[in-house]
């Protein structure tokens, strides 16, 4: 694999849709991603807190921070896409139970949902996604729009 180019100058190449973000935001751990340079990219709230908790200004930085995350107990992984690297992620450690990803998506449209009083159009926008994905998720996690600001389920978790 041919050494990257470290440019501090240059600006990501990619960021992170709103759903992405409304995933993200429901892992029980911390979940920080990183560029291919190096630069925090995104931080969940849990991941912050826990950077906070590290103390020096010195640390929001670069291979100090992945670093300091990693020796923290965080656990890092390679972002892929096909063979084209991406990036790295930190993952956290903050509970027991780590809710798979299909059950943080399933939340975090029940969430949003409930934050636009049921509209579809609203809520497909707010989470990055066209109304027809919505839809197609909605009925992949046995949710219903109910007509009346919201969705419902038979089995509700």
């Amino acid at each position: 694999m041919p050494a990257r180019e470290k440019n501090p100058g240059l600006a990501p190449q990619s960021s992170f849709a709103p759903l992405g973000q409304a995933v993200m935001e429901t892992f029980n751990e911390g979940v920080v991603v990183f560029d291919t340079y190096g630069r925090m990219l995104y931080a969940n709230q849990r991941a912050r807190r826990a950077i906070d908790a590290l103390g020096d200004g010195v640390t929001h930085r670069g291979e100090n921070l992945r670093d300091r995350l990693v020796t923290f107990g965080g656990r890092a992984r390679a972002l892929k896409q096909g063979s084209v690297e991406l990036g790295e992620v930190v993952f956290l450690p903050d509970g027991e139970h780590s809710p798979t990803l299909a059950e943080r998506e399933r939340q975090a449209i029940l969430d949003t949902l409930a934050v636009t009083q049921g509209k579809l159009a609203e809520t497909a926008r707010r989470l990055g996604i066209s109304r027809t994905t919505l839809w197609r998720r909605l009925r992949a996690y046995g949710l219903r729009h109910n007509g009346h600001g919201g969705a419902s389920s038979a089995a509700r978790a």
